[in-house]
C-alpha cells in the first residue's frame, strides 16, 4: 500500500490517488519546471485512518444532518467531525512512512542552497527543518470548481511531531465548514484528500498570474498580481497587489502599482508565520522588474500550451530563484463582461478593481467576523475589509461584494467569479465609508460604487450569454464535452454534446454505480434520468451523446462497495467501456431504461455512445440489449474509435448500423503508439498529432462519409492543439467536441481555416478556368 510517494513521481492522471493539487505539482515537475522538492500523504493514507479509527459513518451520520444554511448548525457539525479527526490514533505504519519521507527531504549538501538562512542552521539535524504542509483533495484544482481556501495549508512546520499533526488538521479541512458549504453548494461529493509536504521557500515575494484575464476572459492577456514576502497575503487579501497586465500581442505591460503596507514572513523561533509591516520605502515601490514579468510569462504560457486551456499559477522567489507552487485551470471564463452602467442616480464614493462582473443595488451590511454573520439577508450587499474562506457560506446569500483590499487573485475575487456574484475588491476605504443600511449601486464591470441607486437602465451579469465567437458560422459543429449537470448552460451556444461522461452522475452518491446498479437499479435509473435530463433540457433540442459507464477497475476502489474490484495488472487495458458492460449489463440496463424514458418524456435529443469498443459483435450485442428494451428507434447509437481494431474495421460498423463515430483521442493515441499515457518516464513519446494516429482518423472519416455516418473527435487533443483542429477539418470532420473553456478559441480556429479553404478552392477554380495561352 503507498503511504507516501515522490511529488516527482507523479502526474495529471494520479488525482485518485494524491489530490488534483499534488497532481498538477507532479506534472509540472515533469516538463521540468521549478517546483519545490516534495512527497505526498496518498489518499490511502487517509482513508486507511479512517477505517482504523472507524469514522466513517460517524462523518456520514453529521453530514447527513448538517443544514448548510444555518450557520451555527454547519459550524457545529464541522467541529465534531474535526474533533473525531484530530483524536483518532494515525496507524503505525503511515507515521513511520511520513517522518521517513521526511528526514530523507532535506540532504546534508543541499541544505545551505535551499536555506540561505543562518538560523537554520542552528538547529541540528534533519528533524528541525522547515516545510510546508499542503491539502490536496481528489476534487480540488479540477477544471470546473478550485475549491479556493476551502483547505488547510500550513507553512513553517518544523520537525516530525509538529508534521504528523500538521497532516491530520489537513485531513480535519476536508470537513471545515466552508468546505461543507462549497461541496454541498457544488454538488461535488466529498472525496478522499492528500497532502503535499513540500520544502518551504521563504519567499522575498510572491503573487499569482492568470493566463487569461478572468474578469473579462480576454485570452490574449497574461494578468500578474505581485506583493513582498510570502503569498499567503496576496490569496487571503490581507493586501491589494501590484497588477501586471501583459498583452501577447503588442508585448506591452500595463503595470499598476498599489499601496502594500504588510506582508507575509516566515517566524523563525516560533515555526510559524506572522504579519509585518513594509519597510517604508518598499511600500509603493514596484515589485517586480521587467526581467522577472518576462520570466512569469514565458512560465505561465508553458504551463497554459502544456493544459491546453488558461491557468490560475501560484507563484514565488527567493533570493532572484523563481518556484512554481500551484497550477490549476480557470473555473469561471465563460461569462460575459457586463458593460459599466452610465445612467446611475448618484455620485461615484469609491473606486476600486472590478474582479467578478455584474450591475446590482442594494442595502449594505458590513461583516468583520464570523460572530456577524446572522446580520446578512438574502440580498444585501457585503462589505469587509477582506473576505476569509469562513465566510463562503454567507457570501451565497450576498447579492454583491465589496473588500477594502485584495485583488483579481484574492480569495473574494475567485469565490466571487464561482458563485457568479458582482464583487469588487481593493476599494481602500469601504468598511470606513459605508454603514449599515446605506443604499449603493454596485457597479463590478467598472469597479465603481455609486451612491444611492441606478436607473431604471439595469445592466446585468449575463453569466453565459452569447459571445462573439459564438455568433461564428461554421460548416464544422464545435460542440463541448460536458461531466457537470450543472454547467450545461454554460454549452447553451454550443452545437450540442459531444461527450457526455456518466462518471460524475454516477458517483455523487459515495457508492460504486455497479454496486448501486445490483443492490438497487432503480436508484441509479432515477439518477440518470434527473441529471440527464436536465441537461438534455438546458440544450434541447441539440444533441446530448451520453458515454456509457466507462469505469476502469482502479478508478471507484474507494467508494462503497468498491472493494471488490479487481486488481488488474493494467487496468487501461482491462475490464471497462463496453466489455465490461456486456459482462455486468446492470449497469448498461439502468442507463438504457433512463435513456428511453427520457425519450418518452420529450427529451429525443438523449443518444447512447457506447466507448472503448474493439469487435463489431459488441455493438451487435449491445444493439440486442437495447431492442430487447424496446428502446424507441429515435434513440441513435454510435461509438467511439479508441482501440485502432475499430478503426480498422470502420465499414462493418457502419454496416451494423452505427449512426455515428468519435474519436477518442487519449486511448487512440495511446493504443496506436504502444505509449501509456499514465507513464510519466515516456510521456514525451505521447503525440495526438502524429502521423499514424492521423492517418487513421483520416481513414475513418473518409470510409464514413460513404456510409453516411457522422464523425466527431472528443478527445483532449483538439482543446489544446490548433494544428489538429485545422487537420480535422481538412479531413472533413462533422464536428468537434472540445472542453468548455476552449469552446470560443476553438471555434475561431475551425472558422479561420474553412474560410482559407473556401479561398484557396476559389483561386484554384479560377486558375483552372482559364484558358490556355
Amino acid at each position: 500500500m503507498a503511504w507516501t510517494v515522490q511529488l516527482e513521481k507523479v502526474g495529471k492522471n494520479s488525482v485518485s490517488l494524491v489530490g488534483g493539487k499534488a497532481a498538477n505539482l507532479g506534472e509540472m515537475m515533469l516538463i521540468k519546471l521549478p517546483v519545490p522538492k516534495g512527497f505526498v500523504v496518498t489518499t490511502e493514507s487517509y482513508l486507511s485512518f479512517i477505517r482504523e479509527n472507524k469514522l466513517q459513518e460517524k462523518i456520514e451520520t453529521v453530514l447527513s444532518e448538517v443544514d448548510v444554511e444555518n450557520n451555527e448548525n454547519l459550524v457545529g457539525s464541522s467541529a465534531r467531525i474535526q474533533q473525531m479527526i484530530m483524536a483518532g490514533q494515525m496507524p503505525a505504519p503511515i507515521e513511520n512512512e511520513i517522518v521517513t519521507s521526511y528526514r530523507a527531504l532535506y540532504m546534508a549538501d543541499e541544505l545551505r542552497e535551499i536555506s540561505g538562512k543562518a538560523l537554520d542552521f542552528i538547529r541540528v539535524g534533519r528533524d528541525q527543518l522547515p516545510v510546508a504542509v499542503r491539502s490536496s483533495a481528489v476534487a480540488e484544482d479540477s477544471s470546473s470548481t478550485s475549491f479556493a481556501g476551502q483547505m488547510v495549508s500550513i507553512l513553517n512546520v518544523i520537525g516530525p511531531k509538529q508534521l504528523l499533526e500538521s497532516v491530520k488538521r489537513c485531513w480535519a479541512s476536508l470537513f471545515e465548514p466552508r468546505a461543507i458549504f462549497y461541496h454541498r453548494n457544488n454538488n461535488v461529493k466529498m472525496q478522499a484528500i492528500a497532502v503535499i509536504v513540500q520544502r518551504l521557500i521563504t519567499a522575498d515575494k510572491a503573487g499569482v498570474m492568470f493566463t487569461a484575464d478572468p474578469v473579462s476572459g480576454d485570452v490574449s492577456k497574461v494578468v500578474i498580481e505581485a506583493a513582498w514576502g510570502l503569498g499567503e497575503s496576496v490569496v487571503s487579501g490581507q493586501v491589494t497587489p501590484d497588477t501586471y497586465r501583459y498583452d501577447r500581442n503588442s508585448k506591452n505591460v500595463e503595470i499598476q502599482v498599489n499601496k502594500k503596507d504588510t506582508m507575509r514572513i516566515r517566524d523563525f523561533f516560533a515555526g510559524d508565520t506572522k504579519s509585518q509591516p513594509v519597510l517604508p520605502e518598499l511600500v509603493e515601490a514596484q515589485v517586480l522588474g521587467m526581467e522577472e514579468i518576462s520570466s512569469l510569462v514565458e512560465y505561465a504560457e508553458r504551463i497554459e500550451n502544456h493544459y491546453g486551456a488558461p491557468q490560475d499559477i501560484e507563484w514565488c522567489m527567493e533570493r532572484n530563484k523563481l518556484y512554481i507552487v500551484q497550477t490549476r485551470p480557470i473555473t469561471t471564463l465563460g461569462r460575459k463582461m457586463a458593460e459599466p452602467q452610465k445612467e446611475v442616480g448618484g455620485a461615484v464614493i469609491l473606486q476600486g478593481s472590478p474582479a467578478s462582473p455584474g450591475f446590482v443595488t442594494g442595502s449594505v451590511k458590513k461583516i468583520g467576523n464570523i460572530s456577524e454573520f446572522s446580520k446578512l439577508a438574502q440580498g444585501d450587499i457585503l462589505v469587509t475589509q477582506m473576505t476569509t474562506p469562513d465566510m463562503v457560506p454567507i457570501m451565497k446569500k450576498a447579492s454583491a461584494i465589496v473588500t477594502d483590499t485584495g485583488g483579481l487573485t484574492s480569495h473574494a475575487a475567485i469565490v466571487s467569479r464561482e458563485l457568479g456574484i458582482p464583487c469588487v475588491v481593493g476599494t481602500r476605504e469601504a468598511t470606513r465609508k459605508l454603514h449599515d443600511g446605506d443604499t449603493i449601486t454596485v457597479d463590478a464591470a467598472s469597479g465603481k460604487i455609486y451612491k444611492g441607486a441606478a436607473s431604471p437602465k439595469e445592466a446585468v451579469n449575463t453569466g453565459a450569454a452569447e459571445s462573439e465567437p459564438s455568433r461564428l458560422i461554421t460548416a464544422t459543429k464545435i460542440k463541448v464535452n460536458l461531466a457537470f449537470p450543472e454547467r450545461a448552460h454554460e454549452a447553451v451556444n454550443s452545437d450540442g454534446i459531444g461527450l457526455l461522461r456518466a462518471e460524475h452522475m454516477l458517483t455523487e452518491s459515495g457508492k460504486h454505480p455497479i454496486y448501486i446498479a445490483k443492490e438497487n437499479p432503480e436508484e441509479l435509473t432515477g439518477t440518470i434520468i434527473e441529471k440527464l435530463g436536465s441537461i438534455a433540457k438546458a440544450l434541447y433540442p441539440k444533441p446530448v451523446w451520453y458515454r456509457s459507464l466507462d469505469a476502469r477497475t482502479d478508478e471507484f476502489r474507494n467508494l462503497a462497495g468498491g472493494e471488490s474490484e479487481p486488481a488488474e495488472q493494467n487496468p487501461m487495458l482491462g475490464s471497462h467501456g463496453i466489455r465490461r458492460s456486456l459482462e455486468q449489463q446492470e449497469i448498461l440496463e439502468c442507463e438504457l431504461s433512463a435513456i428511453k424514458s427520457l425519450h418518452e418524456k420529450g427529451l429525443d435529443n438523449v443518444h447512447l455512445m457506447v466507448p472503448f469498443i474493439a469487435y463489431v459483435d459488441e455493438l451487435v450485442r449491445t444493439k440486442k440489449i437495447a431492442q430487447d428494451m424496446e428502446l424507441p428507434e429515435t434513440v441513435k447509437i454510435g461509438i467511439m474509435v479508441e482501440v485502432p481494431s475499430a478503426a480498422l474495421t470502420i465499414d462493418e460498423f457502419c454496416k451494423a448500423g452505427i449512426s455515428f463515430a468519435s474519436f477518442g483521442s487519449n486511448d487512440l493515441t495511446q493504443l496506436v503508439l504502444g505509449v501509456d499515457r499514465n507513464n510519466e518516464s515516456i510521456s514525451n513519446l505521447y503525440r495526438e498529432n502524429t502521423a499514424s494516429v492521423l492517418k487513421l482518423i483520416k481513414y475513418v472519416i473518409g470510409r464514413c462519409k460513404n456510409y453516411g455516418v457522422e464523425t466527431s473527435i472528443c478527445g483532449e487533443a483538439p482543446s489544446r492543439d490548433d494544428n489538429l483542429v485545422e487537420s480535422l477539418v481538412e479531413f472533413g470532420i462533422d464536428s468537434i467536441s472540445v472542453e468548455l473553456d476552449a469552446f470560443g478559441h476553438v471555434k475561431e480556429v475551425v472558422a479561420r481555416k474553412e474560410r482559407e479553404m473556401i479561398l484557396k478552392k476559389s483561386v484554384d477554380n479560377e486558375y483552372s478556368e482559364k484558358p490556355d495561352l
